[in-house]
């Protein structure tokens, strides 16, 4: 499956609101059995048990699997919580650790993201939620940069001011809400190319991403979604349906993360 320089696959699975339990695992085992090699959790889900389970009981090697957790910035100690996050999900570290967003400021929490990282808890370390100005003021303090930046990002939330910034630091932009929680998948310019592509609309969405290399984690915990999800590679949309899907942006192509904070 395709990657970025940060070897992270342009499809994951994210688990959002998806109940720690049989839920989480099965969506996990079926991600992995369908060939999702990236997996996407967070302390603030909840799930990371399930998620661990999931990724031992399925057979596939660990090395094979991109793994990202968040540290929830309620809690003080990036280093400590990362060790948590690493019992429960049974692994030695993960791919990717990123906070989760940027309360309290975005500068507070990254001398503890990168002891996680120097000790080897997190092969890479990143923010979410972090807007241009944010993710600048990280920037000029880390002795390690963040590789990535996990933020809302669709054609109708495309923000170009953002996804430049994080290219011009070299970091990579992932997309969560890739589907926009469905609002959007009835749009009738999105049902239009999706219909001569043969393709469904949320199979569209994603393509409009990984056609840009942005990673992009859509959540689901039934198969038939799953599966839906991952067939995005065998086919390309044209320029013109590019242009078309990026002509649905809301935001103005802003350099925020996040038209309303929940923080």
């Amino acid at each position: 499956m395709a990657t970025t320089t940060l070897n992270m696959p342009l499809l994951g699975l994210g688990v959002w609101q998806v109940k720690d339990g049989k839920e989480a695992e099965n969506a996990v085992r079926w991600a992995l059995e369908l060939g999702y090699r990236h997996i996407d959790t967070a302390q603030a889900y909840g799930n990371e048990k399930s998620v661990g389970k999931a990724l031992r009981d399925s057979g596939v090697p660990r090395e094979d699997v991109f793994v990202t957790t968040k540290f929830y910035p309620g809690s003080r100690d990036p280093e400590k919580e990362a060790e948590k996050s690493l019992q429960r999900l049974g692994i030695d570290d993960v791919d990717l650790y990123i906070i989760h967003w940027p309360q309290g400021g975005p500068t507070w929490a990254w001398a503890g993201m990168e002891r996680a990282h120097e000790r080897g808890l997190a092969r890479a370390i990143g923010v979410s939620n972090f807007d241009v100005d944010e993710l600048s003021a990280v920037m000029a303090e880390a002795d390690v940069p963040p590789a990535a930046n996990q933020v809302q990002f669709s054609p109708f939330k495309y923000r170009r001011a953002l996804l430049d910034a994080c290219r011009e630091h070299g970091v990579v932009l992932e997309a969560y809400s890739p589907l926009t929680h469905g609002r959007n998948i009835d749009d009738d310019r999105v049902a239009e190319i999706a219909s001569a592509k043969g393709r469904t609309p949320a199979q569209v969405l994603l393509r409009w991403a990984v056609q840009r290399e942005i990673p992009v984690i859509p959540k689901s915990k039934r198969r038939e979604r799953i599966e839906e999800n991952a067939q995005i590679f065998d086919f390309e949309l044209s320029d013109d349906e590019m242009a078309a899907l990026d002509a649905l942006d809301e935001t103005g192509g802003t350099g925020r993360a996040l038209e309303n904070k929940w923080w």
